[in-house]
């Protein structure tokens, strides 16, 4: 039985170039950084002081139906990140759901819409939680376990929880979009985006659904989640936002930043049944890999540094999408930022690309968008699939000393777009997209 084909009819790219598409294309195309001193704190002290933060214009209300606005409360800024990319993703890809139509008039019947959401871990609001660690002390100011469990909890409300789920990103764009179909959330660092991306793929393959709302969002500008960053050691240390080099000999560390994508993903044959326009479309979701990273001398904190995780994930995007390396025109990579992490993904495009790779442009989001954690891989689909769909490419900037190899800035055909993603711990995923 031949295998359904999966079409990305819709992109919600979110962060701090900008809420949809349009902004985020013009930003990327000019190389315009979203790359700046951190606002939503005093980061001064933490070792790092740059982040890629959304607009203080971004508001949930504006992404919700009026009769949903009431469940923005319990919505930490991961969830309505998630939430606003999903609303943006339908109306790119002109859908009709229960959150703009009546049941009858809906694109899709609701058990036959899926959702796949990547998460990372969200981080409390210092504030909530302060009156209750204030109750939960003993006299001299040392905190008490008991005490938190007596009284300490007792000053949060009821709900509170659930605005920190990770799966809560997926509960309420099911609510939000009626879907009853296949849902999951993935919370594997940043490959989160990419896995969830995949999952929602083989759903389709298999029949389980016609339409699925996938991709990630995370937020990493508040104090717990950004503290957590610079513990890692992958942040850059400086002020200079120009210093954020993925595939560079200068490349010093990345910057951590709040966003993702959500993406439409449509079967075919549903799609075109449904109305949509053929012209629309971004591009096929071809194949999809992932893999382990196995380098025990970080304990998979890194990837090895020949990179053959990478390399095994990729592959298997390819044999999926029935092409030979040759066929990838060109490569949405990780991009980091860091030679820890760079290094070993210039090493698998080496190997996988071999000396074609001098003529592949490597196209690094990071360096514009920060690291969006599990909202990076929706995020590079999004930028993947407009590649395609445009045929041009967004500048590739802050690249002064290129990496050997990866010095292209031009493609001679756009045809086939490679997106890959490694998380910390080890996982990777890629994605192989072909022009429709």
């Amino acid at each position: 039985m031949s295998k359904r084909s999966v079409l990305i009819s819709g992109v919600g790219p979110v962060s701090g170039l900008g809420l949809g598409l349009d902004d985020t294309w013009a930003r990327l195309t000019a190389g315009e950084t979203a790359v700046a001193p951190v606002r939503a704190f005093d980061a001064g002290a933490m070792g790092a002081t740059l982040a890629a933060e959304v607009s203080d214009t971004f508001k949930i209300r504006d992404f919700v139906p009026k009769t949903y606005r009431k469940a923005t409360k319990v919505m930490a800024r991961d969830i309505e990140l998630a939430v606003a990319a999903a609303d943006l993703a339908a109306r790119d890809a002109g859908l009709s759901t229960c959150a703009n139509a009546a049941p009858e008039d809906a694109s899709y019947a609701s058990d036959r819409i899926g959702c796949h959401i990547g998460a990372g871990l969200i981080a409390a609001d210092l504030d909530e939680l302060t009156d209750a660690l204030s109750a939960s002390t003993h006299p001299d100011g040392s905190f008490d376990i008991h005490r938190w469990g007596r009284e300490g909890m007792n000053a949060l409300t009821p709900l509170w929880l659930l605005k920190y789920l990770p799966n809560m990103l997926a509960c309420h764009v099911t609510i939000v979009h009626g879907a009853h179909g296949p849902s999951n959330t993935i919370t594997c660092g940043e490959a989160s985006g990419g896995l969830s991306i995949g999952e929602s793929l083989r759903v389709i393959q298999r029949g389980a659904a016609d339409l699925c709302f996938c991709g990630g969002a995370s937020s990493n500008v508040n104090p717990m989640a950004f503290l957590r960053q610079v513990m890692t050691g992958r942040l850059y240390g400086g002020t200079d936002p120009e210093a954020i080099r993925p595939f560079d000999e200068s490349a010093a560390g990345g910057v951590t930043g709040e966003g993702g994508g959500i993406v439409a993903l449509e079967e075919e044959a549903a799609f075109r049944a449904r109305g949509g326009d053929p012209a629309n479309v971004y591009a096929q979701v071809a194949g999809f890999g992932a893999s382990q990273t196995v380098h025990r001398e970080t304990r998979n904190r890194t990837p090895d540094p020949a990179g053959r995780g990478i390399v095994s994930a990729c592959r298997a995007a390819l044999r999926e999408a029935g092409l030979e390396p040759d066929a990838v025109d060109v490569v949405v990579p990780f991009g980091l930022g860091h030679p820890d992490w760079d290094g070993p993904e210039a090493a698998a495009l080496r190997t996988l690309l071999g000396d074609r790779l001098a003529s592949v442009p490597v196209v690094a989001t990071k360096a514009l968008a920060g690291n969006l954690g599990a909202g990076s891989g929706g995020f590079d689909l999004a930028v993947a699939a407009q590649i395609l769909k445009s045929q041009t490419l967004p500048a590739i900037t802050h690249r002064p000393t290129p990496l050997d190899g990866l010095g292209a800035t031009a493609a001679a055909k756009i045809e086939t777009v490679l997106v890959c993603a490694t998380g910390t711990g080890g996982q990777n995923t890629a994605m192989v997209l072909r022009r429709v």
